[in-house]
């Protein structure tokens, strides 16, 4: 491991708003043993204010973009990836934001780590389409049925992506499942929605609009009756090289 790796995990760890519980912490420690657990608003955040989260958070800029965005909300970032991690992390640290926390741990595991009906609402940023696998795809229906378990009835699950493939498979799986859609559109920035979120916009979702593409964006409500149900899977492939996340500014203007 580099020295600048090891310099940044040794920070992570004086950084109060991280929590770092790889699968290995949690087997030695025991799975119920992380004290936030249906206490992230009294004993963590202070205020009672919707818990959101963002999986998969890479880099951390868009849990941080978000936090400033919506001071009356609180957002967790969650990755593996403690390196990456680091750049968000001490944004927030610098910028003194009280609403937000990272917690470096597998999304597999978020039961360990939240309360049922803890989390209001999860946002899916530009995740690994997964192509081949279904059941490595976080808007597949076993990761569903893992939000289900944090998430009341009704919470708002939100996908942002650059993958046509994605973007149609989990339009297919939801409308499959019957659950409500509410915001659905295959190019974000040519849309007539009206939404603060066009108010952040990524170095690399910038990148991507300027190769004349388009960003998706959906949400729906995931509801605790339906037996999900997955659709046939005869999407097309995507067929272009990703750029890698980069740093996102807050935009006056959303306007291209």
């Amino acid at each position: 491991m580099g020295k600048n790796k090891l310099r940044k995990f040794a920070e992570m760890n004086t950084i109060d708003l991280v929590f770092q519980y790889p699968f290995g912490r949690l087997k030695a420690e025991g799975f119920d043993s992380f004290p936030l657990k249906g206490k992230w608003n009294s004993d963590f955040f202070a205020n009672d204010n919707p818990i959101v989260l963002e999986l998969g958070c890479g880099k951390g800029e868009y849990t941080v973009g978000l936090a400033q965005l919506f001071p009356d909300k609180n957002f967790i970032g969650i990755d593996i990836k403690g390196a990456r991690m680091y750049t968000g992390a001490t944004q927030a640290r610098d910028l003194g934001l009280k609403n937000v926390a990272f917690l470096r741990t597998s999304i597999e595991l978020l039961e360990s780590f939240f309360a049922p009906g803890e989390v209001s609402e999860l946002w899916i940023t530009f995740p690994d389409p997964q192509m081949k696998k279904v059941t490595k795809r976080l808007t597949g229906t076993r990761f569903m049925q893992l939000y289900r378990k944090v998430m009341p009835d009704g919470g708002v699950v939100r996908l942002k992506s650059d993958s046509p493939f994605l973007y149609a498979y989990t339009r297919a799986m939801v409308q499959l499942n019957g659950q409500q859609i509410l915001v659905d559109t295959s190019d974000l920035y040519h849309s007539d929605i009206v939404d603060p979120i066009l108010n952040i916009r990524t170095h690399y979702e910038s990148q991507w609009l300027a190769r004349g593409l388009s960003i998706k964006y959906l949400a729906f409500a995931l509801d605790h009756n339906t037996t999900l149900q997955e659709p046939e899977d005869d999407f097309e492939r995507d067929t272009y090289r990703s750029y890698s996340r980069g740093y996102i500014p807050l935009i006056e203007n959303p306007e291209l």
